[in-house]
C-alpha cells in the first residue's frame, strides 16, 4: 500500500486533567468500527473512592455515534492512573489487549504487593497479548503493533492507518520523553524504541498518552514525526544514545514517585479490574511501606 493511500481513521481525544492522561477513540467513520485506547478509571486518593465519570464520557461518545467497539487497547500497565479497561470490557463486551511484556510486569509487582496464589502472573487477565510485529483489524482499519519498551517491559505502539499511539515513549516537545526508573525500565531500550517511532513515515500522526502543560498552554494530544525530531527537548539536534541515556538517568534520579502508582498497578496488572472483595465485602489496596523511590 502506498503512503498516500494509507487510511486516516478518525480520532477523538479525551483528556483527564487530574492525571494528565489522554484516552482515545479511534474509528472508521463509514463502517463505525472502533477501538478505545488507554481508558481512565477515576480515583480520589484521599477517600479511596472509585468512579467512572471519565469512562462514561467515552461511552457516551461511542453510543451517540453508534460505534462498534472491537478492542480496548492498553499501551502498557500505567503507573499514573487506574485503567477503566475492565469496566468498559464488561459494558461493551470487547476484548482487552496489552503487550506480552505484561507477564514480567505482573511477576515483579505480584512480589512487591505480596499477592498470593489468587493472582496468576501469566497475562491471563487480558484477552490478547501482543508481540512486536503483530497485526490486527478494527473493521476495515488495519493495525500494526510495535514493541516499544524502555519505560516498561510491556510498552507498545499501535499504528492504525496513519495514526500512531505511542504510549509513554515521547511527550509534547517541551516535555521530552518518558522516565525509565520503574522496575524493568531501561534508557537504552527507550532510545531504541524512540528511533523506531521516528522512522515511521513523516506523515504519521502521533498521539500522546500524556501531557503536562502546567497551565502554560492547552493540553496537546497530537504531534508529528517532524516536530519530535526537530524540537523535542530530549532529542533535538540528533542526540545520540550515550547522551540520551546520561540525561535520562540523571533526570530520573530527581523525579518523585508517581502519586497513584501503588493503587494504579494493583488495578492495571489485573486488566483494569479491582482486587476481589474480602469476606466483609470490602475491596482493599495493599501499600508496601518503604519500597518505592530513593533508588529502588
Amino acid at each position: 500500500m502506498s503512503q498516500t493511500s494509507i487510511p486516516a481513521p478518525r480520532v477523538e481525544a479525551f483528556f483527564d486533567k487530574d492525571t494528565g492522561t489522554f484516552t482515545y477513540v479511534v474509528y472508521d467513520q463509514v463502517d463505525g468500527s472502533a477501538a478505545i485506547i488507554d481508558p481512565v478509571l477515576d480515583y480520589e486518593a484521599a477517600g479511596a473512592r472509585i468512579s467512572t465519570t471519565s469512562a462514561d464520557a467515552v461511552l457516551t461518545f461511542v453510543r451517540e455515534r453508534r460505534l462498534k467497539v472491537e478492542w480496548i487497547l492498553e499501551t502498557h500497565a500505567h503507573a499514573d492512573h487506574l485503567s477503566a479497561a475492565g469496566y468498559l470490557a464488561d459494558t461493551l463486551h470487547a476484548p482487552v489487549a496489552i503487550g506480552r511484556g505484561i507477564i514480567q510486569v505482573q511477576q515483579r509487582f505480584k512480589t512487591l504487593f505480596g499477592l498470593g496464589d489468587e493472582f496468576t502472573a501469566d497475562g491471563s487477565q487480558f484477552d490478547r497479548l501482543f508481540v512486536d510485529g503483530d497485526r490486527f483489524s478494527i473493521g476495515p482499519l488495519q493495525a500494526r503493533v510495535f514493541a516499544t519498551p524502555g519505560h516498561t517491559d510491556d510498552s507498545l505502539t499501535y499504528v492504525i492507518g496513519d495514526a500512531a499511539f505511542i504510549g509513554d515513549t515521547m511527550f509534547a516537545v517541551d516535555t521530552g520523553t518518558a522516565r525509565t526508573d520503574f522496575p524493568g525500565g531501561d534508557a537504552h531500550c527507550l532510545y531504541a524504541s524512540i528511533q523506531k517511532i521516528l522512522a515511521l513515515p513523516e506523515s504519521t500522526r502521533i498521539f500522546l498518552c500524556h501531557d503536562y502543560p502546567g497551565g502554560k498552554r492547552d493540553a496537546q494530544p497530537q504531534t508529528s514525526i517532524g516536530e519530535q525530531k526537530l524540537d523535542n527537548v530530549h532529542l533535538k539536534g540528533g542526540t545520540d544514545e550515550a547522551a540520551f541515556v546520561q540525561m535520562r538517568l540523571q533526570r530520573d534520579a530527581t523525579l518523585p514517585v508517581p502519586r497513584l502508582i501503588l493503587p494504579a498497578l494493583q488495578v492495571n496488572i489485573r486488566g483494569g479490574r479491582l482486587p476481589e472483595a474480602d469476606g466483609n465485602g470490602v475491596r482493599y489496596f495493599r501499600l508496601p511501606l518503604d519500597q518505592m523511590g530513593q533508588g529502588r
